[in-house]
Parts: structure tokens; C-alpha cells; sequence
């Protein structure tokens, strides 16, 4: 079995659910009464929110590589950062790593292609929805991302620091992250002359939610929500893991 070196803390309450569903997940393919063993860095939040608001990602990039640092030493083989936003500076990280490490976005890629997903709404932090990491990784397999509206971005964003980060989970904020996949289900897309007719982004094939901050599948539990998927991000790049465990 390889050992996995997980940066974590970005933040807390997702890194203990990355913790419980790869155990879950491990034990799954090896029931045998034995756990999987796996090093977890768990970092400062706080810091890597400093540098995305100064718009340092060259800083960002830094600040990760030097705690990856830490995971071969401890023994790890391979790595996940157990969070959505830093895989802004992914791509970089993966390169200068001593040790190979699975990308939340791709394996969220391969899921949605897996059940044949075309068209998907994104939500997360300010920072993924507002970057486009995530749908230049998406579109290389022609499936399409879009985001919500600016305003209920700015509430996605301040729900989830101001109360999903700190484990606050709210029935009335689950409420206001459904009522905004509702209304984008039921939006209508402007007509363009490519296009023809004006088309409802739910006939137009908005098969489901990406949950691209891995606290928002904490208070959005379940499958599906009126017939719209909803992809838990963190579970897939955790059972990404336990594959790569076993591989």
C-alpha cells in the first residue's frame, strides 16, 4: 500500500470529513478490519487567505511547496491538498513537489465525464468561481461550467467563511445555497445569433451543482437536490486517493 501525504486545515472541517471518507472508502476495498495509514499537514488557513487577497499566487504557490515539504519526510508517497481554492497555483505546486500529487479538479473532471455530464453550475469560493482554473480543466472533455450571478457569488463566498469554514451549518443558509441553484435551473440564456432561441439553462442540460469548496458538501448533503446532481468534490478526490492507495 502507498502512503498518502494530505496537506489539510484549508480548512478544518472538510479536512476531518477527508479524513473520515478515506478510511470509510479504504475499508470499503479492504475489509478486513485493518485502517489505512496516511500523513496529514494540516496548515494555516489564514495564511493562504492572506496571500489569494493580495493576489500573490506566486506567494500562494510558495507557502504550499514549503509544507509539502514536510509530507515524503514523513513518509508519504503521494499527496492531495483537501481543499478546491488552492488548486489555483496547481499546476506549478504539481511541478516543483517531490512527490506526485492527484488534483481535485481532474478527478472531479473524470467523475463528470464518467456519468456523462455536459453543462454544470460552480460554486465555491470567491476565488474558484471568479478564476477559471476549473473550467479550462473541465473543457478539455467539453463540459461546460458556468457560475452564479455576482451577488449570489458574494453570498456563497461570505456564507462559506463566515460559517461553513467554522463548522456553523445553518438549515436557513442551506435554504439560500438551493434557492440559487433553483434560480440558475430556471434561468433563461440570453438569445445570440449562433444560438438561435433564447434556451432554459435546465433544458439546456445544467445537470448538477460542482461543489468546488469542499465545506459547502458539509450543509448540501445528498445526492440531488429537484432532479439537479449534486457533486460532492471532496469525496471524489478522496476516493481519487484510496485508488492510488491501492494502485
Amino acid at each position: 500500500m502507498k502512503t498518502l501525504g494530505m496537506i489539510g486545515g484549508v480548512g478544518p472541517e472538510s479536512t476531518i470529513e477527508y479524513y473520515k471518507n478515506i478510511i470509510a472508502l479504504y475499508r470499503e476495498r479492504k475489509p478486513d478490519g485493518h485502517y489505512p495509514q496516511f500523513v496529514i499537514n494540516s496548515i494555516d488557513l489564514q495564511k493562504g487567505i492572506d496571500f489569494l487577497e493580495a493576489n500573490n499566487l506566486a506567494g500562494m504557490a510558495d507557502f504550499l511547496l514549503s509544507e509539502i515539504q514536510k509530507l515524503p519526510r514523513a513518509g508519504a508517497e503521494f499527496g492531495i491538498i483537501a481543499a478546491n481554492t488552492p488548486h489555483i497555483v496547481f499546476d506549478e505546486v504539481k511541478a516543483r513537489s517531490p512527490i506526485p500529487f492527484i488534483s481535485i479538479v481532474e478527478a472531479s473532471r473524470d467523475y463528470a465525464k464518467s456519468r456523462n455530464f455536459k453543462r454544470l453550475a460552480l460554486f465555491g469560493t470567491r476565488y474558484t468561481m471568479r478564476a477559471d482554473f476549473y473550467q479550462k480543466v473541465f473543457a478539455r472533455e467539453g463540459i461546460e461550467l458556468v457560475v452564479p450571478e455576482p451577488k449570489d457569488q458574494d453570498y456563497i463566498h461570505e456564507k462559506y467563511f463566515a460559517e461553513l469554514v467554522p463548522g456553523i451549518f445553518l438549515s436557513e443558509t442551506r435554504a439560500g445555497l438551493l434557492a440559487i441553484a433553483d434560480r440558475m435551473k430556471d434561468k433563461i440564456d440570453p438569445p445570440s445569433p449562433s444560438d438561435g432561441p433564447a434556451r432554459s439553462y435546465g433544458a439546456a442540460g445544467i445537470e448538477g451543482v460542482l461543489l468546488a469548496g469542499t465545506e459547502l458538501a458539509l450543509i448540501l448533503r445528498g445526492e440531488s437536490h429537484n432532479g439537479v446532481a449534486l457533486l460532492d468534490t471532496g469525496k471524489i478526490h478522496c476516493q481519487a486517493a484510496v485508488n492510488e492507495i491501492f494502485s
